[in-house]
């Protein structure tokens, strides 16, 4: 992420934490929507994220195009977005996308759970190659893999979830499906003063443990982690724990592949 882009992102947080409350549901349905319209058209994407091009002229374009579409709040976050120097187009179009995550998030409140709601997607989607297909074909419509995703979340998830996984199959931008549900989880846990971590065992941990872990895990994040576990006979023994970026992998399996590799050197 270059400079500008951190600074853009940085200036369209700070607009959307001034919302507070006023960052409901409506609010991350029209930043997504914006969002998708500015990626299907090349010329206005590239006009909104030109860098020497007038903050005020690319208001004014938001203004034109999305100012009967979108409520009040949703419309000054996108020209917020817009007005700020960003490295790239697709930049832009990552920028609109999570600020529309974090107001989702917000919306949701303390009572809702949308990092969990998209674990368990993840894992019905990974578990049947057919549906992963579907969701992830660049042959379907999106309009088609939007009304997929809702018609399966239909009365299992929040509305903040079914409008995320909406979004996140309509413009994946190349990322594969369980990509995209790592990174919403973890824009949308951030959102939360959470991080996220994935612990693969080959059979389900104690609570005590878990308790432990999460404990050893926040000293060494710097804040309150919430534990996904995923259970996988293959690591046949040990943990592996991915946070982020960062994979630490204490399995049995990895150290015999690691034992495999020394040998064969």
């Amino acid at each position: 992420m270059g400079s500008a882009t951190r600074e853009a992102l940085a200036s369209s947080k700070e607009a959307l934490a001034a919302l507070g409350a006023g960052a409901d549901l409506a609010t991350a349905d029209g930043l997504f929507a914006a969002g998708r319209a500015i990626g299907g058209s090349s010329h206005l994407s590239a006009a909104l994220s030109d860098p020497a091009a007038d903050a005020g002229a690319k208001r004014t374009v938001v203004e034109r195009i999305f100012g009967t579409q979108l409520s009040a709040q949703a419309l000054g976050l996108l020209q917020t977005v817009v007005s700020g120097r960003w490295s790239s187009e697709a930049d832009l179009l990552a920028g609109i996308e999570e600020l529309g995550l974090r107001a989702a998030s917000i919306s949701a409140g303390a009572q809702g759970d949308i990092e969990a709601e998209l674990f368990e997607f993840g894992k019905l989607v990974s578990s049947n190659h057919e549906l992963e297909l579907a969701l992830s074909s660049k042959l379907g419509s999106s309009a088609a893999k939007g009304a997929l995703a809702a018609s399966l979340l239909a009365g299992k998830a929040s509305p903040q979830t079914v409008s995320i996984v909406g979004q996140l199959v309509q413009q994946p931008r190349d990322r594969r499906i369980g990509e995209l549900l790592r990174y919403a989880s973890g824009i949308v846990a951030d959102q939360q003063g959470l991080a996220v971590a994935t612990v693969t065992a080959a059979a389900p941990i104690e609570a005590s443990q878990l308790q432990r872990l999460e404990r050893h895990l926040a000293t060494a994040y710097g804040r309150q982690v919430k534990i996904n576990q995923v259970i996988d006979p293959a690591v046949v023994g040990g943990l592996r724990v991915q946070l982020g970026d960062d994979v630490i992998d204490g399995s049995l399996a990895a150290r015999l592949n690691d034992l495999r590799l020394q040998l064969a050197g």
